[in-house]
């Protein structure tokens, strides 16, 4: 083994040679690539070496050739500092069988590594490079695992070459992967001449990823290309923050920031990107002049081309159902209300208040209608009265809600089938619905549950398959915060001087006054502090210090509310934080939970991904829209269990809330994160038995009141809140800055003649 070569003082030392076996990764950054690793330099004794540094691809199993230098760790002691390596294949029967039984060729587990390696011994590798169909001579390799092998060996290959271009620009692992699956074989070409397509075609990748390759491979600072990219970056991040579109001046200004470059330039470039586009194509972004958010003076709003479109078509179609002669219930214009409603109470055993009685009426009798309420308030059983009417008069009546959770919440009140929007609609691969105008659902009355959750793509794409004659009723809650994709759906509905009837619950019914959680999250709504003496169901753990009220939580969650309430920790209890960084956040939670609930064992398999570790057991989260998995794709909120882990075929799967197995293959897991804690924006349109909200100074900029009142309304039964006082008190106080940009509402108020995009797909 290389021995660290002495050097003068001031200079730096040279580069050494070290070659070993990846024998395990400590850690690694899916960012940057920064590994901590061991590997087996073959001195005998099982000791390993540890490396630090550039290991980008590497995978464990394969023989590599570094190169770097040696240093000193105060803790760790010797360490090998690796600037760059490559892969080295093993030459000995025993490497190769380590080498294949590692798990790095999809198919070939350590039994198979070993009946291979028997059977051809040194020539093994040279057997699966060139000649693959051989591999059918193993006792126990058919056809299909032999084809399977030798996809895998070619794939790897492949993927392997990209990485190594794609080491210098500090590329993921999993964001490789990606590159090559879409691109295959033109993957470096088009890394190398055409670098901001990867920030629109690739999951995960960004502009600046985009921007951080396309400097490598010398794409000039002031290059046009770049500064269109940047600024449909710029418009791409809005979206992420909920907005729709961007006044102009701040598109600019943001871009300036961006770029570094002049402002004419970013002028001229968003001017080509908003000019007419060739015929065939689309343009680059919308321009158009529009209300200013909170009624103020218009400005000239610039859209991404999908939610110009979903926009327009949204309002045009809400408006097209209300304004339609046709009624697919007209047993209900001319109905005896007090027979109904007595028929009503007979099957409910009830009466409804006279707020419930109102939107009854509305839902069955205008073609859209919006029923909104907190908790408490009766929205469930107005729904359910809504319902049973419908059904009475034979209605097809359809259910759906934005969530696996809150769909099967909607089922059990009203007894009948419920499934998500997007299960309704039959997403297929590229987002595309199978029911659309042209194929509307079979329905008489749609009720559409959780709609603050429904962002702008989402509702678009519902109501566009709502019939003419169809009555269409969205349910929620209003004064929850918005939702995770552009748009404020619900609160554009019911803005004042639209053309949709609504009804707001207000009365909280007496039965519901006797919970701590109904009791405080009005409180908290109306700006007031919960309170916490004297309840069964809702407790405050005072901790000031942020770093001790993130342990506390944990302690709470997996050990305190189990033992004292018979709830299962993983299943029952939730914990929700305002943000995902800090000791108090859902990321770091996560690890600390998951060490208590689902804690490692020698005897079963894990994975680990970049910085975190999935086992059997895992609650997980799918963290984008994947419209190419599962029956009928897989949506960013997505929560389910992993149950079963494959090293050999590298894959786990996971049972969804809709009872759905869905397998991911270990380089997607990037879009999977655990879900033992979720940051509370991520926890709309769920329901859990307890919650647990660390609320700290350390999330000072986050505390709004939307947000603390949505947490609270996730609960069925029991809130423990943990942390300061003075935390819980800005969280009260603070009203959400400002209204999401969006021009929903005024295009629904609006009797403009349609638009050209109203047809559109999306």
């Amino acid at each position: 083994m290389p021995n660290p070569s002495p050097t003068a003082p001031g200079e730096p030392r040279k580069l050494a040679t070290l070659e070993g076996v990846l024998e395990r990764i400590t850690y690694a950054n899916e960012e940057n690539g920064y590994t901590v690793a061991r590997v087996d330099t073959g001195r005998g004794a099982g000791d390993l070496l540890t490396v630090v540094g550039a290991l980008l691809g590497a995978q464990v199993g394969e023989s590599l050739r570094m190169e770097g230098r040696w240093g000193s760790h105060p803790q760790y002691g010797k360490q090998f500092h690796v600037e760059n390596y490559t892969t080295v294949l093993p030459a000995t029967v025993q490497g190769i069988r380590r080498y294949l039984g590692s798990g790095l060729v999809k198919g070939i587990g350590p039994v198979f590594a070993d009946r291979i390696t028997q059977h051809f011994g040194v020539d093994t590798l040279t057997i699966i490079e060139e000649e693959p169909k051989r591999l059918i001579e193993v006792p126990g390799l058919g056809p299909k695992r032999t084809k399977k092998i030798a996809d895998a060996w070619e794939e790897q290959k492949a993927i392997k070459e990209v990485m190594l271009f794609l080491q210098t620009v500090e590329v993921s692992t999993s964001i490789a992967v990606r590159i090559y699956k879409k691109y295959g074989d033109a993957s470096i070409s088009v890394v190398k001449n055409q670098p901001y397509r990867l920030a629109s075609d690739v999951w995960g990748i960004g502009f600046l990823t985009a921007d951080r390759i396309a400097r490598s491979v010398g794409i000039p600072h002031d290059s046009p290309d770049r500064v269109k990219a940047g600024l449909q970056y710029a418009l791409s991040q809005a979206t992420d923050q909920g907005h729709c579109y961007l006044p102009e001046e701040k598109l600019i200004a943001d871009a300036v920031k961006l770029l570094q470059v002049d402002t004419g330039l970013v002028i001229e470039c968003l001017a080509e990107l908003a000019a007419e586009p060739a015929e065939g194509e689309d343009p680059g972004v919308v321009r158009e002049k529009v209300p200013g958010p909170e009624g103020g003076d218009p400005v000239t709003a610039v859209y991404l081309v999908p939610f110009h479109r979903a926009e327009v078509a949204l309002a045009a179609q809400v408006r097209r159902l209300l304004r339609t002669d046709e009624d697919r219930m007209p047993a209900f214009r001319d109905v005896d209300w007090d027979k109904a409603l007595g028929w009503l109470k007979g099957r409910t055993g009830t009466d409804l208040a006279p707020e419930q009685e109102a939107a009854v009426k509305l839902a069955l009798t205008e073609k859209v209608a919006v029923l909104t309420g907190g908790p408490g308030c009766g929205k469930s059983f107005t729904v359910r009265s809504v319902v049973e009417l419908a059904r009475a008069r034979k209605a097809k009546v359809v259910l759906a809600a934005p969530t696996g959770r809150a769909a099967k919440r909607l089922a059990e009140l009203t007894g009948a089938e419920a499934s998500t929007v997007h299960r309704l609609l039959e997403l297929r691969p590229g987002g595309d619905a199978a029911y659309d105008r042209d194929r509307p659902l079979d329905a008489d009355l749609v009720v559409v549950d959780e709609a603050s959750m429904l962002d702008l793509l989402l509702a678009n794409k519902l109501v566009k398959a709502v019939a003419p004659g169809a009555h269409l009723l969205f349910v929620g809650d209003v004064d929850q915060l918005p939702s995770v994709g552009a748009g404020e759906v619900l609160r554009d509905l019911l803005a004042d001087g639209g053309p949709v009837p609504a009804v707001r619950l207000t009365r909280v019914f007496r039965q519901a006054q006797q919970s701590g959680v109904v009791t405080n999250a009005h409180r908290i709504n109306a700006g007031q502090h919960p309170v916490t003496d004297g309840m069964r169901d809702f407790f405050l753990f005072v901790e000031d210090d942020t770093e001790e009220a993130g342990r506390l939580t944990v302690d709470v969650a997996a050990r305190r509310i189990p033992a004292k309430f018979g709830l299962d920790p993983r299943r029952d209890v939730q914990v929700l934080a305002p943000m995902h960084r800090g000791p108090a956040g859902a990321g770091t939670l996560n690890g600390l939970l998951q060490q208590a609930v689902t804690p490692g064992r020698p005897d079963l398999p894990e994975k680990r991904f970049g910085g975190r570790v999935f086992r059997v057991g895992d609650k997980v989260t799918q963290i984008r829209n994947n419209y190419e998995k599962g029956e009928n794709g897989v949506f960013n909120g997505t929560v389910g269990v992993v149950t079963s882990l494959d090293p050999v075929d590298q894959r786990l799967t996971v049972l969804t809330d809709e009872d759905e197995e869905v397998p991911y293959d270990f380089d997607e897991l990037d879009e999977l994160a655990h879900a033992y804690a979720v940051t509370i924006h991520r926890s709309q349109g769920s329901e859990y038995p307890a919650v647990v909200i660390p609320v700290t100074t350390g999330a000072w900029m986050m505390l709004q009141r939307n947000l603390l009142y949505t947490a609270v309304t996730r609960a069925k039964r029991l809130v423990v809140l943990v942390g300061s006082r003075k935390a819980i008190g800005q969280a009260v106080r603070t009203v959400s800055a400002g209204r999401r940009c969006t021009a929903l509402d005024h295009r629904l108020a609006s009797a403009r003649d349609p638009s050209p995009w109203d047809e559109s797909p999306r």
